[in-house]
């Protein structure tokens, strides 16, 4: 529930793409940046972008084989020289984290795949060590080291199993805390430090496949339900030289907290964040490598939860922000209500605050030490915007570096020396448009302008404030031929829950993607709203609002603003309809079986109808532990509410969805039988989250999304 991977996803990140070009990748210098181009790696000089091809496709080409390696990623070692191709990959549950791995020298022009012996796509995370000479890397949960000028392959870790999982995670480290690659190398290339994930106490969930022969069978997830205790964990290191493993001697219960974070702090130690089981409490960590003695350098608690670094860091909760010469790091924290960044000291003796003043930082992007200032994503005034901000590194008010006349959604890949940016701005309904930056002037460089949005196309925004003096940001969308005397059917879009805002000024946010036709000729209102709980940049006391009360609180934010669009003279009360997928079809459910006078149809799509039936990191970071607090579970579960069902509904599922279960929907559907409660039900077979799998299913799943709504809430001015 906290990614929603549909195909809008897919759309709006096809449609960035197309206006921002291919993925760069800067030097280490910051300086230039690297680019793939139909095969080929080309490297462009900053600010001049004069370019040059580093990597041809023709040198692609294995031996005895016609065609080029297909680049899915790269990187480079130290000195850049050599890069690491990853080709030929698959999936591990939602991203495509494994395959092959081949070194491409440079200046020889030498091509040779790793792990010849192993099995092929098995490869992930390979990584060159920072002298360059050897690449680590996982195969079937196992760590090897493998010597680039011997092609000699040493495996460091023997006891990796389909559950003892090594230099990785398991499905809820990578789905709740964005954890897949496990293992880091020491700076002077001896050591390798990395999770060992034990996860052979976690019970399987058996998803049946029907269809793929004529007995059916089960597929086994190990998967840690609320209230479950999670995989144990251990954290080792390794010496390269003679492959002998030592073990950290960590605080506290391994089957009862999770390790988030780990980085290499010196040669001789690591740092690492704890968190407890409820995710309450966060420990800064340090371990000698040599002895294992761990030492507690910093301690964090909060009445809710602390969100850990992906949550700020675009998703990715690597690195350590060291500062002042490794003496301070870079740290963020919600204790004051507001995002801000702090620094402390190498032992957590001293802290001091980075950002004051009432505001947010979105995300982190950047230290630029020389010129003592931080760089971060911020919007004051407006939650569905984001601007660049720095804040000086002794401390002080947040100070905008945006344009003052350029306003929307901002974003910024930054170089490492933060000198230099690649900066895009859109609106809800102007496409992204790019151009390269220097900073602090934000002065543009290059052929590519940033443009002023066009706010257009229909879309507004609105802001509504409900009888419980909560105030939301909305967009609509008016009908085409909008006639103000007549009274249309409104269609609001929900997900309503912390992992996602709905209502962003970005390219593609606003609108129906799942409609087969345009919503606005066929004469509906599409809103969307995001009140308390969504991750919005208004202070913490609005995003944790919903602690506990995920199902309870903003679902009736919703519902209270429904009721005052409700008054407006154009709306028809009577055609109220509401959809969502994953965390917004829970919400669909909640809304149609708590305030059945306002929503009339609804659409939940990979809904979860039962909070007991979730994964424990998600949901005991939100509702805490069961055992402690069944009845705020069951009073947040949709399924609590069923039997007061009066509307049109529409329960649509993947029968092979690892995140959201089938199992979901069949208990939704016993409580509803019970209750002698009419509906309609769409499964399909084998489909995940997405449910995009399978010839012919997007077309099939639009087409009965739109047929449903046409029939019980139709469109058109009255």
């Amino acid at each position: 529930m906290k990614n929603i991977i549909i195909t809008f996803c897919f759309i709006v990140a096809s449609a960035v793409v197309m206006a921002q070009g291919k993925a760069i990748k800067f030097s280490k210098d910051g300086n230039s940046y690297y680019q793939t181009d139909f095969g080929s790696i080309l490297k462009f000089s900053l600010p001049d972008l004069d370019k040059k091809i580093i990597v041809k496709k023709e040198e692609l080409i294995p031996a005895g084989k016609t065609s080029s390696l297909t680049i899915k990623s790269y990187s480079f070692n130290n000195d850049e020289t050599k890069v690491l191709i990853f080709t030929n990959s698959r999936k591990v549950w939602r991203y495509e984290t494994r395959g092959d791995y081949w070194v491409f020298d440079i200046a020889t022009k030498k091509l040779q795949k790793l792990g010849e012996s192993l099995p092929s796509s098995s490869l992930m995370f390979a990584k060159f060590s920072p002298d360059g000479t050897k690449v680590a890397y996982v195969s079937k949960h196992n760590i090897y080291l493998e010597d680039i000028a011997t092609s000699t392959i040493t495996q460091l870790t023997k006891d990796g199993t389909d559950r003892m999982i090594n230099g990785t995670f398991d499905w809820v480290y990578e789905e709740e805390l964005s954890c897949r690659d496990g293992f880091r190398w020491s700076s002077d290339s001896k050591h390798i430090a990395f999770w060992q994930i034990d996860a052979t106490q976690i019970k399987n969930f058996l998803m049946i496949n029907n269809t793929d022969s004529i007995y059916p069978f089960t597929n086994a997830v190990e998967y840690p339900k609320v209230g479950e205790n999670p995989s144990a964990y251990k954290m080792g290191v390794i010496d390269v030289a003679n492959s002998k493993i030592n073990w950290m001697n960590l605080p506290g219960d391994n089957r009862n907290s999770y390790l988030t974070r780990m980085e290499w702090m010196n040669n001789d130690e690591i740092i690492m964040e704890q968190l407890s089981r409820k995710q309450n409490e966060s420990k800064i960590l340090v371990s000698n490598t040599a002895t294992g003695k761990t030492n507690i350098i910093h301690t964090e608690t909060s009445d809710t939860w602390i969100d850990g670094k992906g949550y700020w860091n675009g998703d990715d909760p690597t690195g350590w922000d060291w500062i002042n010469g490794g003496k301070e790091f870079l740290w963020v924290s919600e204790k004051d209500g507001w995002r801000h960044i702090y620094a402390i000291s190498k032992d957590g003796k001293t802290e001091r605050k980075i950002i004051t003043g009432n505001h947010d930082l979105i995300s982190f992007k950047g230290v630029d030490e020389k010129n003592g200032y931080v760089y971060y994503m911020a919007s004051p005034d407006n939650a569905t915007q984001q601007y660049l901000y720095r804040a000086s590194l002794k401390g002080s008010v947040g100070e905008r570096v945006t344009p003052a006349d350029f306003s929307g959604t901002h974003t910024y890949n930054f170089s490492p020396n933060c000198q230099f940016a690649k900066h895009s701005l859109s609106s809800i309904s102007s496409a992204p448009s790019t151009e390269w930056v220097s900073l602090p002037q934000h002065l543009s460089f290059g052929t590519s302008v940033v443009k002023k949005p066009n706010i257009g196309g229909g879309i507004e925004f609105i802001k509504i404030t409900t009888q419980d003096n909560i105030t939301m940001d909305g967009y609509m969308i008016k009908p085409r031929n909008f006639d103000s005397s007549k009274k249309y059917p409104v269609v609001f879009y929900v997900y309503s829950e912390p992992g996602s805002q709905t209502v962003t000024d970005t390219y593609g946010s606003a609108g129906n993607y799942l409609y087969a036709g345009d919503m606005a000729a066929d004469g509906y209102i599409q809103i969307s709203l995001d009140g308390r709980g969504t991750p919005a940049a208004k202070g913490a006391a609005w995003r944790k609002a919903v602690y506990k009360n995920v199902g309870r609180i903003n679902v009736r934010d919703q519902a209270m603003a429904a009721k005052k669009i409700m008054e407006w003279k154009f709306v028809d009360p009577d055609r109220i309809a509401v959809w969502g997928w994953s965390g917004g079809g829970t919400t669909t459910l909640h809304l149609l079986f708590q305030y059945p006078e306002i929503y009339k149809t609804g659409i939940a799509i990979a809904s979860e109808t039962n909070r007991l039936c979730y994964d424990n990191i998600y949901e005991e970071r939100y509702m805490g532990l069961p055992q402690e607090n069944k009845a705020d579970f069951e009073a947040c579960s949709p399924i609590t509410y069923a039997k007061n069902l009066q509307g049109d509904l529409l329960i649509i599922q993947g029968t092979g969805d690892d995140n959201v279960h089938y199992q979901n929907q069949e208990m939704l559907i016993n409580e509803l039988v019970k209750n002698g409660k009419q509906f309609s039900m769409m499964s399909y077979p084998n489909r995940t989250h997405n449910i995009s799998e399978g010839e012919g299913t997007s077309m099939h799943l639009s087409g009965l999304y739109t047929k449903f709504l046409k029939e019980h809430c139709k469109g058109g001015g009255k």
